[in-house]
């Protein structure tokens, strides 16, 4: 996540899939406060996964997949952009994962309740219709199971802040395309696709993070990370 701000004019606006192919490249060598924010409160939020099946929605280079496959899940991964997949592949642990390339806008490629988690990192502001997407998330996970949804914090859009990078190619600030959505959109979709929160948090760069991350400490105080578990309405756990 490039987040320095541009001279008007000076950035490209890609297709989703165009974006991601071009960061490709780069996007495994970059400073990014965001995902270091995110992966522990999704691996807590995830839980002990040996021996289940989850679904990678959106996987782009396999951080997370190839993480859960040695944690003993069965996982199968699938992202919009061949260029992310063929460098996830490329990976030494990503023998232990099914990759599988497809439109994300699009019905997903599953059975009905064929996993037992669906994971869905930094993806959504990328899709437009929020309602289909929850319903399709929704439709591949088990009645006991639940979803696990992390998403760049709306705030973030305030600071003219969205998914970027510096394409090595061109050395302009490029975007692959995002929606500006805000909390309420994600609440309202997630509700009319037949889900409930069991879980939804909002967190801040602190201190921690910023000394961690350089390109971090400009967002101190602020909330960067959305993060939500989904299950199934009339399977909510006992209170």
């Amino acid at each position: 996540m490039n987040t320095e701000l541009s001279a008007p004019g000076s950035i490209d606006i890609l297709p989703t899939q165009d974006g991601y192919d071009r960061w490709a490249q780069i996007y495994d060598d970059e400073d990014n406060p965001l995902i270091l924010l995110e992966e522990p409160h999704v691996a807590a939020l995830l839980g002990d996964v040996a021996g289940l099946t989850i679904a990678d929605i959106g996987c782009g280079t396999g951080r997370n997949a190839m993480r859960l496959a040695e944690a003993g899940a069965a996982v199968i991964a699938v992202d919009y952009s061949r260029a992310m997949l063929q460098r996830a592949q490329a990976k030494p642990a990503a023998k232990g994962v099914r990759f599988v390339q497809h439109d994300l806008s699009a019905r997903l490629p599953f059975a009905d309740a064929a996993f037992d988690r669906v994971l869905c990192c930094l993806v959504i502001d990328h899709i437009s219709d929020l309602e289909s997407f929850f319903r399709e998330l929704k439709r591949i996970c088990r009645v006991n199971g639940f979803i696990v949804a992390s998403v760049m914090h709306p705030a973030m859009m305030l600071r003219g802040v969205q998914a970027r990078f510096k394409d090595p190619a061109t050395g302009r600030e490029t975007r692959p395309l995002s929606y500006p959505h805000q909390i309420a959109d994600y609440v309202m979709a997630v509700t009319r696709a037949g889900l409930v929160f069991d879980h939804l948090s909002e967190h801040a760069v602190d201190e921690a993070l910023a000394a961690r991350s350089a390109r971090g400490t400009k967002y101190l105080g602020w909330p960067l990370l959305l993060l939500m578990r989904l299950v199934r309405r009339g399977s909510e756990p006992d209170a």
